[in-house]
């Protein structure tokens, strides 16, 4: 479980992310970064978008709860603004949360990297 702290709520923080961040995609999941200039310091945020696509309810609840808990584990590694939209595509309802975590490593790497900035 993400702590509250760390996790988006606003569609204002969603819809910038996407819009003004870094896309990056993966077979299973496409990761969005974005470091706010106006970050309220207290954290990095990470937000889920599970679409219908990805399956039913269950489904949909099941990748979210994986996808919350692989997120928790990057977070010591994130600057305390940054912001990560994790969009998840139908394929990662079939793929192991380890897979997962390899695929939000790989995305947010890339982002940083085409970014020009550290972590």
């Amino acid at each position: 479980m993400l702590p509250a702290r760390n996790r988006m709520r606003r569609s204002s923080e969603f819809d910038a992310t996407v819009k003004y961040g870094i896309r990056t995609v993966q077979p299973d999941v496409v990761v969005h970064v974005r470091r706010a200039s106006d970050g309220d310091g207290k954290g990095p945020r990470v937000g889920l978008v599970i679409a219908k696509p990805v399956g039913s309810a269950v489904e949909r609840h099941r990748v979210a709860r994986r996808l919350r808990h692989v997120a928790r584990t990057v977070l010591a590694e994130l600057d305390q603004s940054d912001q990560v939209v994790i969009r998840a595509l139908p394929s990662s309802r079939n793929v192991s949360s380890v897979w997962l975590e390899q695929q939000l490593r790989s995305g947010l790497r890339r982002a940083f990297e085409a970014a020009g900035t550290d972590r």
